[in-house]
């Protein structure tokens, strides 16, 4: 496969990525803002996608995020006067990127939401860190420290919890629930690939890129399964949710993941992103009227207390 093993093209590309071995092992402060912005963004977006999927089925409406959103995000950079490289030689890449990070992750995530509860399924989603971390020890040798171990265990102890409550509930675990595991999976496994096979290009750029690539496969699968007719009786509120998906959840938030991505290593970006189920909880409750269960609270606060352990340094760690 061209481009995959060995070094990326672009390498004279300016905003190329670090060395994985200079990644810090915290998240610095520096980035807390960024990562307070994707919470809040991806947080509410989960009742965001609740409400556009409610009316616009899951093809199309991932068809809407992705184009608008990846044309959006082109747009931006063009009149911002950023270079926009051409991804020569990068093309095996991208679109093993893509198929991970944007075509699995998005396209199970709207089938899961139609199943099962924003907050309960947005739980769920991030618990990606439970394969995510011992994917970077193997395939990135990143190291497993006491904190990254402890956070782990919190976040399988979480996932348990709400995978316990799905049998007892009627003996089977829910399709739901099962779908967006599996979302979590394609997301675990392209953000270590994205780190062992760095695209050497800026974040703006290769963002814009894997959408428009990742959406593709998404864009037949709305011609051919669904009718775009179905957009002319789409509702108030679920055109907000698609707008807030397109401008915020996409435009900016998938920015933002990716600038955090490549900035740290992959235990501490991935567990850094633990606090956007406790937004995404709060917004189901206030807006959807949800009623999360004890298990999915107790799970909420287990993966919440993973957080402390990669955002807090250790003591004389770096900055």
């Amino acid at each position: 496969m061209d481009g995959l093993d060995g070094a990326a093209g672009n390498e004279g590309v300016p905003g190329t990525r670090a060395p994985l071995t200079e990644s810090p092992d915290h998240l610095p402060p520096r980035l807390w803002w960024l990562l307070g912005a994707l919470t809040l963004a991806w947080g509410f977006n989960w009742t965001a996608m609740k409400l556009a999927l409610a009316e616009v089925p899951p093809w199309t409406f991932r068809s809407l995020c992705l184009g608008l959103g990846s044309a959006v995000l082109f747009l931006v950079l063009h009149l911002g006067g950023q270079k926009i490289p051409w991804p020569r030689g990068q093309w095996a890449r991208l679109a093993l990127l893509a198929l991970l990070n944007i075509t699995g992750w998005n396209i199970l995530v709207a089938y899961g939401l139609t199943m099962i509860p924003s907050g309960r399924a947005s739980i769920l989603a991030y618990t990606m860190p439970a394969l995510a971390i011992p994917l970077s020890v193997w395939l990135l040798g990143e190291r497993l420290t006491a904190p990254k171990a402890i956070g782990l265990a919190l976040g399988l102890t979480g996932l348990a919890l709400l995978i316990g409550e799905g049998y007892a509930a009627i003996g089977a675990a829910p399709l739901g629930t099962l779908i967006v595991l599996g979302a979590a999976a394609t997301w675990a496994f392209g953000a270590v690939l994205q780190k062992k096979y760095p695209v050497a290009m800026a974040p703006g750029p290769y963002t814009a890129w894997i959408m428009l690539l990742g959406g593709m496969p998404i864009y037949v699968g709305a011609a051919l399964l669904e009718s775009p007719r179905v957009l002319a009786e789409v509702g108030a509120r679920a055109w907000f949710g698609t707008a807030y998906n397109v401008f915020i959840a996409f435009a900016f938030a998938y920015w933002a993941w990716i600038k955090l991505a490549t900035s740290v290593s992959v235990t501490v970006f991935s567990l850094s992103m633990l606090i956007i189920p406790a937004v995404a909880v709060v917004a189901g409750i206030l807006v959807l009227g949800e009623h999360p269960s004890v298990a999915e609270l107790s799970a909420l606060a287990l993966v919440l207390a993973s957080l402390a352990t990669v955002v807090i340094p250790a003591r004389g760690g770096r900055k």
